[in-house]
């Protein structure tokens, strides 16, 4: 898919201020650590996440999603009645009914004549509602539109640590499977995106593709489909099958991406790739014959952020200015399922608005290398 008219205008961020480092979830499995003889600095020096935020206990997903995008509308400088479509793209979610998306759309202070809906696909879902509302954009039917999200981690992390300590029956084997829940973090990303014709930045959206590869579905799965505050899921991951997988429906999703855009690797400045944690940065940008030095990942201190992982580190590269006018990026999307969804964009200004940390932060960095080596 080609895009003509549609500019990234602004990026609404929101996140937690409580913090769990990789040492802190370790010193609470010390009943499974000492159980299964297990060595301290294993969950970082295998994922490469040092820390991970979370929500206050009893967080909605549509609290943070409303400053998200409220912040978003402040930094874009547009008039809320101009915004013609608003998707609630994430995992979590308030309920299985009404669509998060109505109480995000009141709160936010939007058009009664706005499209307001959800969308759920895994780690994609904004990246979806990205291309949704581009191709509402594209074809005249509305001139500014909000994808935004908000990913809760705290009843995930709470319930697989209690899960691993209480259940006797885990040994080192089966353990594996759960480790990749402890790596996951909570944030908030809204995306607004505009006609050109309005925009004051000029980043532009320019190219979208997709790649499904299901037979790839059952590798990473929640126990139940449950919403809420009080929702206490357990996933169960193959990593290593996913990993491989996931990397190989990667490439087939980058080459559909060069050959839509009509690009070669060397003409793309800047990638952000889902932010799952080292190992899997480090295989898939070898993979795809990309530079480490081009890609920039906020996993070491913010985890696996699910859905809004990807719009994040996008945030943070135009926060810490990692990318400058004219250069191209490529956005590199994979999900379980698996599918992929990746998009090529041509940066001018895009705001930035929201609690990102002020100056850059820099932890994990030593064990990132370490896993890229």
């Amino acid at each position: 898919m080609q895009f003509e008219n549609v500019c990234i205008e602004s990026l609404g961020v929101h996140l937690p201020e409580e913090v769990w480092t990789s040492d802190e979830i370790e010193r609470r499995l010390e009943p499974l650590y000492s159980r299964l003889r297990l060595p301290e600095g294993r969950l970082e020096l295998m994922s490469s996440i040092a820390q991970r935020r979370v929500w206050p206990a009893g967080t909605l997903p549509s609290g943070p999603s409303i400053e998200s995008c409220k912040s978003a509308i402040s930094a874009a400088g547009i008039d809320p009645a101009r915004v013609g479509c608003l998707i609630h793209a994430s995992v979590c979610r308030d309920f299985l009914e009404p669509a998060t998306a109505s109480r995000v759309h009141h709160g936010a202070g939007l058009s009664p004549n706005c499209w307001v809906y959800d969308v759920s696909n895994a780690c994609l879902g904004l990246l979806n509602g990205i291309v949704q509302i581009a191709t509402l954009i594209e074809q005249g039917a509305i001139e500014a539109g909000i994808v935004v999200g908000t990913e809760n981690s705290r009843p995930l992390l709470e319930a697989t640590i209690n899960n691993l300590n209480t259940d006797e029956s885990i040994t080192r084997k089966t353990v594996k499977p759960a480790f990749a829940s402890l790596t996951i973090g909570s944030g908030s990303c809204a995306v607004l995106l505009t006609h050109r014709r309005i925009s004051q930045g000029g980043s532009r959206l320019e190219h979208a593709v997709s790649h499904a590869a299901t037979d790839g579905h059952n590798l990473c799965r929640s126990d139940t489909d449950s919403a809420g505050a009080n929702m206490a899921p357990l996933m169960d991951t193959d990593s290593e099958r996913l990993l491989a997988a996931g990397v190989a429906a990667g490439a087939a999703g980058f080459e559909k991406l060069l050959a839509d855009a009509k690009w070669d690797r060397a003409d793309i400045d800047r990638t952000i790739c889902h932010q799952v944690g080292g190992r899997h940065r480090a295989l898939m940008l070898e993979t795809l014959s990309l530079p480490p030095e081009n890609d920039t990942a906020v996993f070491p201190w913010l985890g696996n952020t699910g859905s809004v992982a990807l719009p994040l580190a996008l945030a943070a590269a135009g926060q810490y200015q990692h990318v400058q006018p004219d250069q191209r990026i490529g956005l590199l999307g994979i999900g379980s399922g698996i599918n992929c969804v990746m998009l090529g964009c041509k940066w001018q200004e895009t705001r930035v608005a929201g609690n990102l940390p002020a100056v850059e932060p820099v932890m994990g960095q030593e064990s990132l290398t370490a896993v890229e080596a």
